[in-house]
């Protein structure tokens, strides 16, 4: 599954040393989930001003092109506490700079930068309230309106002013705010989005010493050398700052929950990396729980005593690890299977690689993606893959193998048919591109379409009970494009793919 896009990672760090530089690392690790830009923020007392200033360095491009210049952390990204960004543009328009986060402004409480992961779905309507009071915008992202609510609450303590501001918000929102004297980590009161509390043990062992961060997947303390705490809860607003250095207890608050918690299950299905933990469980777990199931729903094909057994491949990279747990479960149940690498992914491929002129899709997928020859010639192929949407990818891919000289190719796809676009941040097609409802459902016809042998999905039943034996944490989920069901309500006469408002 290729047509679904990352759509962002934040990263926040306070009372560390070379604090940009450890946010550089922590977005190196994150850049999976988003590659259109990057940022930080860093907080550092001026004494030319006699007071606080946020330097910010942001621009289009992967974290390694942006921060090439290293003496920006010498001589600008000073300071011990910050905030970056990796987006990919789930709302506002990609190509327009003044949506690369983080946002930054002075305003009067000081200074106030954020990071943002999600998609507001009451933004449409928060936007043309502040338009009809002459409220002036830089940018067409909606994160840019959680500003606007904060400089423009009646509250008097800035911490009220971010609870007045976000208590009006609906839809996804992990926020990482930096102030300056403190850094705030927030969910919202679904829990969409993943944000994940850690901490860096002093040298001297002195807890008042210690450097906090949060980011939105946990393989980004493995790159820092941070612990991971626990998560910042569905609703909680956690207030990083020297009181609570000191004291060793930081002020949580906790938001009003009026829909339950719905937290993102395309984070265990394709966003977040195997060796995060996210929602309190390790992603590698909950895919190969996932890809046992799938071995119940969809098992591989039966062939003769004399023929031999299936090979099973993955759609390398998010499909390696159900694709582990599919092969032995149907070892454990008696069919006769063998894991192989059937196709190799080339993982230097950047977006500018196709020259222009050669934009079809068959060449930006050959491109990634290779077959192998000698282990797929003959064989009956089972190929195991995240998800289908469009299909597109998929269907080439297939054609790639039975051109390798595959003598079956069966599909098997580790989650249910998407049927219906997310609203909470993810940048899915329309609903009348996805393959599964130009095809009314029928997999026996989206199979004919894909070009393969059979064709079998998780059910949604059989996807939720994996996921809630690899995670025994409470909490819900929220699979609403697998079975339409929003856990919080949106406008469905608008196009989720407008950018411009």
């Amino acid at each position: 599954m290729r047509q679904i896009r990352e759509y962002c990672g934040i990263f926040g760090i306070y009372n560390a040393q070379n604090a940009a530089h450890k946010i550089y690392m922590g977005l190196h690790a994150l850049q999976h989930r988003g590659q259109e830009s990057a940022g930080i923020v860093t907080s550092v007392y001026d004494e030319t001003r006699g007071r606080k200033i946020m330097p910010v360095h942001k621009g289009p491009g992967l974290v390694l092109d942006v921060f090439k210049d290293h003496s920006l952390f010498e001589s600008k990204l000073l300071g011990t506490s910050g905030i970056g960004h990796n987006r990919y543009s789930t709302s506002g328009a990609a190509d327009n700079l003044a949506n690369i986060q983080p946002f930054l402004v002075h305003y009067r409480d000081g200074n106030l930068a954020l990071a943002h992961n999600g998609n507001i779905s009451n933004a449409r309507e928060i936007r043309h309230s502040f338009i009809e009071r002459g409220t002036i915008f830089q940018s067409t992202a909606d994160s840019e309106l959680i500003l606007h609510l904060i400089a423009q609450s009646t509250r008097r303590k800035q911490i009220d002013k971010i609870v007045d501001a976000v208590s009006q918000l609906e839809g996804a929102f992990s926020l990482a705010i930096l102030t300056d004297e403190a850094l705030i980590a927030l969910r919202d009161p679904n829990g969409f989005r993943p944000l994940a509390l850690g901490r860096i043990p002093a040298a001297s062992g002195r807890p008042d010493e210690d450097a906090w961060c949060v980011a939105s997947e946990t393989c980004a303390f493995d790159l820092v050398g941070a612990q991971y705490v626990r998560d910042v809860r569905p609703g909680e607003m956690i207030v990083i700052n020297q009181d609570g250095m000191a004291s060793g207890q930081f002020e949580s608050i906790q938001l009003a929950q009026n829909n339950g918690v719905s937290q993102c299950i395309f984070e265990y299905i394709y966003f977040s990396r195997p060796d995060s933990k996210i929602f309190g469980e390790m992603v590698d777990k909950v895919r190969r729980k996932m890809g046992k199931q799938l071995a119940h729903d969809a098992p591989v094909p039966e062939v003769g005593n004399g023929e031999e057994k299936p090979i099973v491949i993955s759609v390398p990279d998010s499909s390696n690890t159900a694709t582990l747990g599919y092969v032995s479960e149907c070892r454990k149940l008696g069919q006769r299977a063998r894991y192989e690498i059937g196709l190799i992914r080339n993982h230097y491929v950047g977006r500018t690689f196709i020259a222009p002129g050669q934009q079809s899709r068959e060449q930006r997928v050959r491109s990634k993606f290779n077959t192998v020859e000698g282990v797929l010639k003959d064989r009956v192929v089972v190929m195991v893959d995240d998800s289908i949407v469009r299909g597109t990818t998929a269907r080439q891919l297939i054609q790639m193998v039975r051109q390798a000289g595959a003598k079956e190719v069966h599909f098997r796809v580790a989650s249910p048919p998407v049927v219906s676009p997310c609203f909470y941040g993810m940048d899915f097609p329309t609903e009348q591109e996805l393959l599964a409802n130009q095809h009314n459902e029928d997999v026996d016809a989206m199979a004919k379409w894909l070009g393969v042998d059979s064709l079998g999905y998780l059910s949604v039943e059989g996807m939720m009970k994996a996921v809630r034996e690899a995670n025994t944490n409470e909490g819900g989920y929220c699979n609403a494009c697998f079975s339409r069901e929003y856990p919080v309500p949106v406008d469905m006469t608008v196009s989720k793919d407008e950018n411009e408002w």
